[in-house]
Formats: structure tokens, C-alpha cells, sequence
């Protein structure tokens, strides 16, 4: 593995007890390292923390117990220089048009306007959306506001992209597509990749390693490296081994998941 990018050891999240109710361990102890310019993916069943996983690596929230570094320093309460956040909910201003969305993500830089403009037509051209550069986000299908997005985060040039199942509400077949553009984007820009997915198959096709995570409280109780080579694209799909990494997945992933359906079914 490259050298590390991000490191957690011993991460523990515990959110305190609402009015009525329990404290709540959601996740941990997890400890895991991230190697530079690697696209990382984790999978688990619903509830168990992965989305909080990865609000506590972006630094909007901040761990109960252990630590979290982003290049050798720790994770500050707040978004580091050199990271980059996509959400799956569709975040694009529907007042601005494409360009302005996308120049909004440099709103609080010093950059001179020319470098601002520079960088925008860089980032639109990367997804494609050059014809569509002054049209507005309910004109562009949801795969394109998706990218209008993706594009949004890339003007920053950040080092480390955390992806928060940024392709679920996608259908499947523009859900491989985003996937394809999403590996030309890793490769072209060398960054750490960190996804959070409930797909194992789009988890099997992107990731380099993929962490399956227990039911709540969540840990790693798998890690399962692909070994894809890097020029890869959702053509992966039709190789023997993409159905071998997918069982493996699951036959981890069903136990876990039950765990959770049969707490859902006590606590109704």
C-alpha cells in the first residue's frame, strides 16, 4: 500500500441520549489506514455508521474517543484544506446556472477572478458538461446535477474526495456511467478516494479495498482488496473475479444485515 493519507485509530462515536431515549454507540473502535492516491470503499447495512464514519474523517463531526489524521495531522472540528465532500442529496443551488454552481465551491479562496474562471472550465470540461454551462440544475437530468456537483468539489483540487453514496438516486445503468467517470476522474487526478455505498456491486467495481462494517455499533470486520488494475472501467463487471468479490461481500454483509432487521422488528 502507498504511503498513508488517513489514519484512524481507535475512532469511537457516541451520541448522547435524547429526550426520553438512550446514548447511542454508533460506531467503533475502528482503526484503519487509507494509502495515498487509493480508492477506498466501505459497505454495511443500514444504521451502522458508515455515513458518520464519514462525517468524522471530513471533520463535521467530532469522535468520542481515538483519533483521525489527514496527512500526518489530526482532524480538526471542521473541513481540512485538501478535502473535498459529495452527498447524495442533490446540492446544486437551483438559482445558479451550471458555471455558477460550480464557481461557488471557490467562493472563500483568494484566487483572482482569473484564476477562478481558469479552474471552472477545467472542472466542467473533466465532467462533460461544457453545452451545459449556462443552463440551470432543472434543466440537467439527476446523473447531471450529480456531476454539476462532482464538479463543484473538483474545483478546489482537493487530495482527498469522501463520496456519500453520491450515486443513489441514480438508475443502475446511469449509475455505471457515473461510476466509469468517477474512476477517470481518480486517475486523472491522483486523489484519495473515500466511498460510502450500500451497492456492492458499484463498492466491487470503483474500490481498490473494500471494509464491511458490522451492524451498529459499527467496526471492520472485513476488508477485501479487488486487485483491478487502475485503467479500469464498469467493463470490470464481466470479469470472473467481479462476482467472486461481490460473494464475498455478501456472505459477510447478510449476517450483519440480518442483525439489524431483526433489531428493527423488536424495537416496532
Amino acid at each position: 500500500m502507498a504511503a498513508p493519507h488517513v489514519t484512524l485509530r481507535g475512532v469511537t462515536k457516541r451520541f448522547p441520549a435524547s429526550a426520553g431515549g438512550q446514548p447511542v454507540h454508533a460506531l467503533g473502535p475502528v482503526d484503519l489506514t487509507i494509502g495515498k492516491g487509493e480508492f477506498f470503499a466501505i459497505v454495511g447495512p443500514s444504521g451502522c455508521g458508515k455515513s458518520t464514519l464519514l462525517e468524522l474523517i471530513a471533520g463535521l463531526l467530532p469522535v468520542t474517543e481515538g483519533q483521525i489524521e489527514f496527512e500526518g495531522r489530526p482532524v480538526a472540528q471542521q473541513i481540512a484544506d485538501g478535502v473535498g465532500v459529495v452527498f447524495q442529496e442533490d446540492a446544486c443551488f437551483p438559482w445558479l446556472n451550471v458555471r455558477d454552481n460550480v464557481a461557488f465551491g471557490l467562493r472563500t479562496t483568494s484566487l483572482e477572478a482569473s484564476g477562478v474562471a481558469r479552474r471552472v472550465d477545467d472542472a466542467i470540461a473533466m465532467m462533460g458538461l461544457g453545452e451545459f454551462a449556462r443552463s440551470y440544475p432543472a434543466q440537467l437530468s439527476g446523473g447531471m446535477r450529480q456531476r454539476v456537483c462532482i464538479a463543484r468539489t473538483l474545483v478546489a483540487q482537493p487530495r482527498l474526495i469522501l463520496l456519500d453514496e453520491p450515486f443513489g438516486a441514480l438508475d443502475q445503468q446511469t449509475r455505471l456511467l457515473m461510476g466509469d467517470e468517477v474512476l477517470r476522474l481518480w486517475r486523472e487526478t491522483r486523489a484519495t478516494v473515500f466511498l460510502i455505498t450500500h451497492a456492492l456491486d458499484e463498492a466491487a467495481m470503483l474500490a481498490d479495498r473494500i471494509a464491511v462494517m458490522s451492524a451498529r455499533p459499527g467496526t471492520i470486520i472485513d476488508v477485501v482488496e479487488t486487485h483491478w488494475p487502475r485503467e479500469r472501467d464498469s467493463r470490470i463487471v464481466e470479469n470472473a473475479e467481479f462476482g467472486t468479490v461481490t460473494s464475498r461481500l455478501w456472505k459477510t454483509l447478510r449476517d450483519e444485515s440480518m442483525k439489524t432487521m431483526g433489531r428493527m422488528a423488536v424495537s416496532s
